[in-house]
């Protein structure tokens, strides 16, 4: 069973489309390189970049920036969901937490974490801790918002349901409250990763030793522009597996949000 669900996936229509729609992409990339079209005529072309990617590839110190970004991102990631998600749901679930907290939270959300680089390499110190700092803050707020918006949209019908039948504050909280804010922490966690890469990138090129910004930046200083490209290559490869990790973990955990 395992095997034709595989098959289906590997050869189903998404995927076709996918694979379509990114060698569409490479084609008009290339013929417009070649054809020197405004906008392409300084970009290497993908014959260029392909050539290159077998060096880079080939060579340790280009899987360490990957490595360096990864732990990067994991450990800021982890940290933002372990304290924005108990912090979303207080807030979620205590009006008076809410208005003591929600008043500063909102005042620092709008300021951006590349925002936060420069002090940050001041108040921390350590490189490596200023720019784990940096990532914490670009998936903290999402999921913190996420989570508040879906405890906020939970009918208070099931709740008042569930007072009248006698159910303890604890009970309601693990069979109402939190089944139904899931999908919203999942939704936070995907798209906080996807910020998270960013903040990353900006991060390293701005003050890290290592990692996929810091490779594309120093390719770009030295002008191996085929590797910029390589570099942004591999961070949008590294970002899609990261999302789609969250996505697959919050469809095995939330089933009863499956259609099909």
């Amino acid at each position: 069973m395992n095997i034709v669900k595989l098959k289906k996936a590997i050869f189903s229509k998404t995927l076709l489309r996918g694979f379509i729609s990114v060698a569409g992409l490479i084609v008009l990339w290339e013929v417009g390189r070649r054809l020197k079209l405004p906008g392409l005529a300084a970009v290497p072309a993908p014959s260029e970049v392909f050539q290159s990617i077998s060096d880079s590839i080939s060579q340790p110190k280009f899987w360490d920036h990957w490595i360096s970004s990864f732990s990067r991102v994991i450990s800021g990631f982890i940290a933002a969901q372990l304290i924005g998600i108990p912090l979303g749901l207080m807030m979620a679930m205590s009006r008076a937490f809410h208005s003591t907290t929600f008043p500063l939270l909102e005042i620092m959300r709008p300021i951006p974490p590349l925002a936060w680089v420069p002090a940050s390499i001041i108040f921390w110190p350590t490189t490596e801790l200023s720019i784990a700092f940096v990532i914490f803050l670009g998936a903290f707020f999402t999921v913190v918002i996420n989570v508040i918006g879906s405890a906020r949209s939970i009918d208070v019908r099931y709740i008042r349901a569930a007072h009248s039948l006698g159910s303890r504050p604890w009970d309601i909280f693990w069979r109402i409250i939190l089944p139904a804010v899931l999908p919203g922490i999942f939704i936070g966690m995907a798209v906080g990763m996807g910020i998270t890469w960013e903040v990353v990138v900006a991060a390293e090129m701005i003050a890290g030793k290592s990692g996929l910004g810091y490779l594309t930046w120093s390719s770009y200083v030295g002008g191996n522009y085929p590797q910029i490209i390589i570099g942004m290559i591999s961070i949008g490869i590294a970002g899609y597996i990261s999302s789609s990790l969250i996505r697959l973990l919050g469809h095995i955990v939330t089933p009863w949000q499956r259609t099909q």
